[in-house]
């Protein structure tokens, strides 16, 4: 998957009607190019899906969280989730 590739994956799944009011698609990507990410407005949470990425040797998938902002604000704690969603992901290959 290139990195045009990937916008326009992200593109496509935030018209999709469940993701459409979300607040943040991150997103990050390790392609034979090299590293492609998005924060959409999670400064940081792209960069922190990528280091999973690279720490896993896992190119060519791309991974997307998308969070609804709930009238919280959670700080560092987004991170702790960011990372929980990715750990996800990745134990689910296994």
């Amino acid at each position: 998957m290139s990195g045009a590739a990937a916008q326009s994956f992200v593109a496509t799944l935030k018209r999709r009607k469940e993701f459409a009011k979300a607040t943040h698609h991150s997103w990050a990507l390790l392609t034979e190019d090299g590293p492609v990410k998005a924060d959409d407005g999670e400064a940081g949470a792209g960069t922190v899906i990528l280091r999973m990425l690279e720490r896993a040797d896992l190119r060519n998938h791309i991974i997307v969280v998308t969070r609804w902002y709930g009238g919280k604000h959670l700080g560092g704690d987004r991170f702790r989730h960011v990372q929980t969603a990715v750990r996800s992901y990745l134990e689910a290959l296994s």
